[in-house]
């Protein structure tokens, strides 16, 4: 056999081994009885809450409107509708639900009871909340997803890491660095995509830092993984003091992206403001999902990442090096990580203010772990905690009689909630986390 036959034979040897590892096991969640029990109680519970409090106690002549409109869209008439009946059809729509979880046999359709049944309780609440006024669907739907843009970059490179057995505690801190190097390059080149570059870049020198200290020295990933969480806010916080703050002008003003209307579909009714009238960074994260799922479960690299992340000494028997390929991913997820900061500066807020990523970076860990570290999974969880976070803004425009600190612990009461396993114990890939030592075969 000729050489590259031979070499054609070993690819082909090494990806049917990966492919075998890879399956083998596989990141999952583990659902008892008991647990959706526990949700079908738990949805009884939010339908005694809907029927008193959001139904009965609203006189009849209470009502709410829900627009759909939008300047640059086709707009939609309004719906509306009396709040107490409108509370307690959805309260029976949540009884419904409960009763489900409480009396299947199965697992199968467990989450789809569940979700129609906090789905229910959403729309009664927001009936209530928005009560005597207008609530404009769309906005909340835009406000969520450039709230959610942020853990959508989190756990994208929370995944990349993690699929290839190494835990990145310290999203939140490339958060910080991204966010800081991007408003200062962007304020001081007056060039917002050098701006972006330069966070990708510093997020990516994060993700080496915490490659070298795990794969070199074999150090717990999570200690290292906190410990540049702290030097990325020490380091962030002494630099803002000692040059963006005197130097505000020059170094820490830089303007924003611009939003970007796809011509046609940004008139679309609800989807097209939502989706096809915003700036480059949620462009970016949709592209990002797409194309991380693709290159993890649909190329010979993801074949090979997770199989890393699964078995690495079997991995290593054929053919794939272990080091090598987790630090291409860690490097990877960490400038995935660190444009996820620059999202804060440039795409939003426009400056750099100390501890502004507030602890999203952790928040992102909860979204990849809802997702049980699938891309459109996550998506749909940063989606979720996105919606969470804009919800606070929301009430707080309602003036709805809920304490103001309540409505800011809100998206991380739902991180509290999907960590604890409220919706299942979800099983991470089989290496993940634990020291590997090459081996001279590596």
């Amino acid at each position: 056999m000729s050489g590259t036959g031979d070499v054609a034979w070993t690819e082909g040897a090494t990806d049917t081994g990966a492919r075998l590892i890879a399956a083998s096991t596989g990141a999952a969640r583990v659902v008892s009885m008991t647990r959706i029990r526990g949700l079908g109680v738990f949805s009884l519970l939010l339908a005694a809450i809907s029927i008193p409090f959001f139904g009965l106690s609203q006189p009849a002549s209470a009502r709410v409107a829900f627009t759909f409109g939008s300047a640059q869209s086709i707009a939609l008439p309004h719906l509306e509708l009396p709040v107490r009946w409108f509370s307690l059809s959805m309260a029976a729509v949540i009884v419904l639900g409960g009763a489900t979880l409480l009396l299947m046999k199965s697992k199968r359709g467990a989450y789809g009871a569940f979700a129609v049944a906090a789905v229910a309780f959403l729309w009664s609440f927001l009936a209530w909340a928005a009560r005597g006024n207008s609530l404009n669907l769309t906005s909340v739907l835009a406000s969520s997803l450039v709230a959610a843009i942020p853990l959508i970059f989190g756990s994208m490179s929370g995944i990349l890491c993690e699929r290839s057995g190494v835990i990145n505690i310290a999203i939140e801190g490339q958060f910080l660095a991204g966010a800081f190097m991007g408003a200062m390059i962007g304020s001081w080149t007056r060039d917002l995509w050098l701006g972006l570059l330069a966070g990708a870049a510093v997020g990516a020198l994060l993700g080496l830092l915490l490659a070298f200290l795990s794969l070199r020295y074999a150090v717990d990933q999570i200690i290292v993984g906190v410990v540049l969480v702290a030097l990325a806010t020490g380091l962030t916080n002494y630099l803002t003091n000692q040059l963006l703050n005197p130097f505000q002008n020059t170094l820490n003003s830089p303007s924003t992206f611009p939003p970007i209307a796809i011509p046609v579909l940004d008139k679309i009714p609800i989807a097209g403001p939502v989706l096809f009238d915003q700036n480059i960074f949620v462009y970016l994260a949709l592209v990002l999902v797409v194309t991380v799922d693709v290159a993890l479960f649909r190329s010979r690299w993801g074949l090979r990442v997770r199989s890393v992340g699964e078995h690495p000494e079997a991995s290593q028997s054929v053919g794939i090096s272990v080091v090598r390929t987790r630090y291409r991913s860690v490097i990877l997820g960490g400038a995935v990580a660190g444009v996820g900061g620059v999202a804060f500066t440039l795409g939003s807020v426009g400056e750099f203010s100390v501890g502004m990523s507030a602890g999203l970076g952790f928040v992102a860990l909860a979204v990849m772990i809802f997702g049980r570290w699938r891309p459109y999974n996550a998506l749909l969880a940063a989606l979720l905690f996105g919606f969470s976070d804009a919800l606070q803004s929301i009430l707080a425009v309602l003036n709805v009689p809920i304490p103001s600190p309540f409505l800011i612990m809100a998206p991380y009461l739902v991180t509290i909630g999907v960590v604890a396993g409220l919706v299942g114990r979800a099983v991470p890939p089989g290496a993940d986390g634990k020291p590997f030592l090459q081996s001279s075969k590596g």
